[in-house]
């Protein structure tokens, strides 16, 4: 949500459809490590080998999805 200036409402249904299609899976963090740290617990997203494919095939054929190369990145 940081990166892209979202809300929630609109980046978890986004991250649920993606899940549902096989894009990406989530899991939730330890209630221990949350209930330590005196938060709700997170819950992790990460792409999967074929969201990774979606993700590069999106890429090449939308090369503005593409973000800017950082000066230090060059």
């Amino acid at each position: 949500m940081d990166a892209t200036g979202l809300t929630s409402g609109t980046v978890y249904p986004a991250l649920e459809r993606l899940e549902e299609l096989g894009f990406v899976k989530s899991r939730w963090e330890s209630t221990a490590v949350a209930h330590r740290d005196a938060r709700p617990a997170r819950r992790y997203f990460e792409l999967t080998a074929s969201g990774t494919r979606a993700l590069a095939d999106a890429l090449d054929r939308y090369p503005m999805l593409r973000a800017p190369m950082r000066e230090s990145e060059r």
